[in-house]
């Protein structure tokens, strides 16, 4: 695989159907234990809630799964999981908490308060596409630091972190694509001073 969409970060969106309250909550997440230790952290925050419906879908197995925890069946745990099949959206969780309003929905009201919850929070969140890329570092002087990270961002990479001591170490990510190109851009313009060390590869939103 060369890439994926995830969410971008954590995020919470709220819709309200006749007065019932949807709160929508996305994480992306890796493993079934991230999953899992999220939907009941949810369930612990959100007491007094008469329902947690959660989905996610993740890489590693190919795994998919869905709750209705306690609402009528494919009313709210598949329509939760149809939001991220339909964004193509893997590694990630979304758990919905109900707080009713005293007004039955009805089958298409709960289809449509859960989807547009699970929906909002996606927006929130953001998409991520993750790429298969080289985890690189270069140190350089603290007078060339601005100039290194100019030149990584102008050529399809992203600092991921700076390490300050004597001088300056900056982490980055690029696709392998790229980092040729940027390996003969760091040549031209420092010199051949500065050389880029590739110290892995994963995949990262570039």
């Amino acid at each position: 695989m060369d890439s994926y969409k995830t969410v971008r970060q954590a995020a919470e969106a709220e819709y309200e159907e006749k007065r019932s309250r949807f709160i929508g909550s996305v994480i992306p997440c890796t493993t079934e234990a991230e999953a899992i230790a999220f939907i009941n952290k949810r369930k612990s925050e959100t007491f007094g809630a008469r329902h947690n419906v959660y989905a996610y879908i993740l890489r590693d197995n190919n795994i998919a799964r869905f709750s209705d925890d306690g609402e009528p069946h494919s009313t709210a745990g598949m329509p939760t999981l149809e939001v991220l099949k339909k964004q193509g959206l893997v590694d990630c969780c979304i758990v919905t908490t109900r707080y009713f309003g005293g007004i039955l929905l009805g089958t298409g009201g709960l289809v449509r308060a859960y989807t547009a919850a699970a929906r909002m929070a996606v927006e929130a969140a953001g998409v991520a596409t993750m790429r298969e890329c080289y985890e690189c570092k270069v140190s350089c002087p603290y007078s060339d630091h601005s100039q290194v990270e100019r030149v990584i961002g102008d050529n399809g990479g992203k600092v991921t972190g700076c390490d300050f001591t004597h001088e300056v170490t900056v982490r980055f990510s690029i696709t392998a694509e790229d980092y040729q190109d940027l390996s003969a851009k760091f040549t031209d313009t420092f010199c051949g001073r500065l050389d880029p060390e590739i110290l892995g590869s994963g995949y990262a939103d570039v």
